[in-house]
């Protein structure tokens, strides 16, 4: 069966340079706010063309310290959008605020600027953009502060600056994927920045001094040190991805496919179908792995449901339908021909 990922592939020519690097660290006797996390978010800035980077203990973190940061809290309202993966709302309850659900555009799966100012209203203070699957989502036009959610997107941003921040996530199944856990804000403004680094230590200025009400974010330094020596390797892997998919398009180009984009970075390679349990039976049939991201909308899922206002339908079509397919860097040729040979069954056959 090809799998839809499999980790103990991840990056087996950086083990020995890590090891090392994990044993300068326990050398020094600093695990936590080194010289490693300090090295770290430096590459991160460089590399995002941005002012500064602030790294913390997950993608989820990264985005409830940019809402402290940006003053939300207990009875605000935060739009975001109905089809995304759960962290993004959880980031919002977090606060104490209240996530708002907008639906989500039919092909892109991304927020609708319509949905938008369709929930807006006077508690409003932000407003979440998830580039989804990978695939650069269009930022809406208004005056609310945007935080990106770039969790799946590492590498399809051209700019850092469109937006108050971009958050990002190093779970191990990212395209820069960690050894544990771990992300990072990237953005222009360094007083929201210098905010986050605050909040990410329990709120502290000075040794034991606590300015604000916050807990602990901190990202350790081997895990530092690992994605210091992936973030040199991520546009190599970001390419091997689109080659994957665009294989897979080529092999079955009337499946009805997650929208492509020249800046695509293909986290997850995805498409619709109206049989879902059917389609995902024959692919398994025929030695192809899947999975589905994700199987309810934030309005259907128990915890978030009493929270929907309106309507979502996009998003709701998008969580009954949609397929992940294996899509990592470390899939050998045999693996993307089987997996086209399947797709290319699977429509001929007419399930998808």
């Amino acid at each position: 069966m090809v799998p839809v990922v499999d980790l103990s592939r991840h990056a087996p020519e950086l083990v020995a340079q890590y090891l090392e690097r994990v044993r300068q660290v326990l050398a020094r006797g600093t695990v936590l706010l080194g010289p490693e996390t300090e090295a770290f978010e430096h590459e991160l800035a460089t590399w995002a063309d941005a002012p500064g980077s602030v790294s913390v203990s997950s993608g989820a973190g990264a985005l409830q310290l940019t809402l402290a940061a940006l003053g939300v809290g207990p009875g605000d309202e935060v739009i975001v959008p109905a089809f995304t993966a759960v962290p993004t709302a959880s980031a919002v309850c977090a606060l104490g605020a209240t996530p708002v659900f907008a639906d989500v555009d039919p092909t892109t799966a991304s927020i609708d600027a319509n949905s938008v100012d369709a929930v807006r209203t006077d508690r409003t203070k932000a407003v979440v953009v998830v580039h989804l699957y990978g695939r650069p989502a269009e930022l809406p036009g208004t005056d609310l502060p945007i935080v990106e959610d770039a969790a799946q997107a590492m590498g399809a941003l051209e700019r850092h600056d469109a937006s108050a921040a971009v958050a990002y996530s190093f779970y191990p199944t990212k395209n820069l994927g960690g050894i544990g856990d771990g992300g990072a804000v990237v953005s222009a403004d360094a007083d929201l920045l210098e905010r986050v680094r605050r909040l990410r230590v329990h709120g502290m200025t000075q040794q034991y001094v606590h300015e604000w009400v916050s807990q602990n974010f901190r990202m350790s330094e081997i895990e530092a040190a690992w994605l210091r020596l992936g973030l040199p390797l991520l546009d190599r892997w970001n390419e091997a991805r689109r080659d994957v998919s665009t294989r897979y398009r080529a092999a079955a180009p009337g499946l009805r496919w997650h929208a492509d984009h020249e800046r695509h970075v293909q986290h997850l390679c995805v498409f619709r179908t109206s049989d879902r349990d059917r389609t995902r039976a024959r692919l398994a049939d025929l030695g192809v792995g899947t999975g589905v991201h994700y199987p309810l909308a934030l309005t259907q899922q128990p915890a978030y449901r009493h929270l929907t206002r309106r309507p979502c339908p996009e998003a709701e079509a998008w969580a009954s339908e949609c397929v992940s397919l294996p899509c990592f860097p470390q899939m050998t040729a045999d693996e993307v021909d089987t997996v086209a040979a399947a797709l290319a069954t699977i429509h001929a056959e007419g399930l998808a």
